[in-house]
């Protein structure tokens, strides 16, 4: 049975953007929470007919797309007098003779692609915060549960839920179009889908909770980002092959990251060896195609610096002063005190840590709070045998962390100051 549940859950996860994006064009925005009732049901009907004797059909994934039409269709039936649906197929839907050439034609391949897309920009609607856009782009588009977005997110399910409810009132008191879309307004919308990609793939390669990487979100962020890569309308932005870059260049490390015993295993530290050739060969290929135009994003400059730690042979023979310049272009495009704290490290790592630490402490007022500016000055007190000031530093990182993995690698360093 549990097999099974986790084959579903799988299962589910890869197809509910599909249905949701698809069920939604029909039933429109201000029905989301119906669909997603839809949706859910689906998955629970897979639990219960796969765990019995008739076992996993042949195409699992048709079966959940051909059950969740069948389930929308009653819904229709049921609701058709007392609810409004999509404005372009609501007179289709309140009559049994047009309800299923309705479905038929947004059910097609070429109609599903659209769909999500679709359902990616209205995700990412400006008008809605962006806590809310990342919490309902799990929710629509990745099929995560209300306590699984909040287990990635390091918040409660009723935080989340409130999200949620923001972002479904948002869609049902606002005109937003359930639309990609076009000409002058495209660019900005661009920027806010690519933000939420970025901040969504961030959360699975420095998750702060129980697993050291959620792969499944980064994975998500991937293929959400390809959609974009493949729609030919949107593939004259470079900011978004440098977005894939970014994440092909981190993904290439997932396997080295980790040691045998689940623990976070320090980027000086990893077996190169493990890295993925093939993904930083594509994150390679995605760089070279965002090198079109004369605009400069944050994603591009990460993307290289990325790209920098992958190429190097070796840990010391990175090339900092290279690195050291594309933090000094990025803190130009998007001042921040954490972008400062990169360039401390780089110039420690150019210069010594004695250039280094005077740097990290004049942003202990901006970044009282960042554990990752403590363990840094840790580091460069314990290079220069001040163990006991690195020590104090350690302890003050592990204060501030919650992350099982790194507090099990600040134990390590606290060790190794009073050995």
């Amino acid at each position: 049975m549990q097999d099974v549940r986790q084959l579903v859950d799988h299962l589910f996860r890869r197809e509910a953007g599909k249905m949701v994006s698809i069920l939604t064009r029909l039933f429109g925005l201000h029905n989301l929470e119906l669909v997603e009732d839809i949706v859910q049901d689906t998955h629970q009907q897979a639990l219960l007919d796969w765990s019995c004797s008739r076992g996993l059909p042949d195409n699992p994934a048709g079966w959940l797309m051909t059950v969740a039409r069948r389930k929308a269709i009653n819904a229709i039936r049921r609701e058709a007098r007392v609810r409004s649906f999509a404005v372009e197929v609501d007179a289709l839907l309140k009559s049994d003779w047009t309800v299923s050439f309705a479905f038929d034609n947004v059910f097609l391949e070429s109609e599903i692609f659209d769909s999500q897309l679709r359902m990616i920009f209205t995700c990412c609607h400006p008008s809605l915060p962006v806590e809310s856009q990342v919490a309902l782009t799990l929710r629509t588009l990745c099929g995560f549960s209300v306590g699984e977005i909040a287990s990635a997110l390091l918040t409660t399910e009723a935080n989340v839920n409130k999200r949620l409810y923001r972002a479904r009132e948002g869609f049902r008191t606002r005109l937003i179009d359930f639309a990609v879309p076009s000409g002058a307004s495209l660019p900005a919308r661009l920027d806010a889908v690519l933000l939420v990609l970025y901040l969504l793939f961030n959360e699975g390669y420095h998750s702060s909770g129980d697993f050291l990487i959620r792969k499944d979100l980064c994975l998500e962020a991937m293929r959400l980002a390809m959609l974009l890569m493949d729609r030919p309308d949107l593939k004259g932005y470079p900011q978004t092959p440098a977005l894939l870059a970014l994440m092909c260049f981190h993904s290439a490390r997932f396997d080295a990251r980790v040691d045998g015993n689940e623990c976070l295993v320090l980027l000086e530290e990893q077996d190169r060896s493990r890295w993925d050739r093939d993904l930083i060969g594509e994150g390679l290929r995605f760089l070279s195609l965002s090198a079109v135009g004369s605009g400069l994003s944050a994603f591009h400059l990460e993307a290289a610096i990325a790209a920098e730690h992958c190429l190097a042979p070796s840990f010391p023979a990175t090339n900092w002063e290279k690195i050291y310049d594309y933090y000094t272009a990025l803190h130009a495009l998007k001042p921040s005190a954490v972008i400062r704290m990169n360039m401390a490290i780089v110039r420690g790592m150019i210069s010594g840590p004695l250039a280094a630490i005077p740097l990290l402490l004049g942003l202990l007022e901006p970044l009282a709070s960042y554990p990752l500016l403590y363990a840094s000055l840790g580091e460069f007190y314990f290079q220069c045998g001040d163990f006991a000031r690195a020590l104090e530093c350690f302890l003050d990182a592990r204060r501030l962390t919650k992350a099982p993995a790194v507090i099990e690698v600040l134990d390590r360093k606290m060790r190794a100051c009073t050995n």
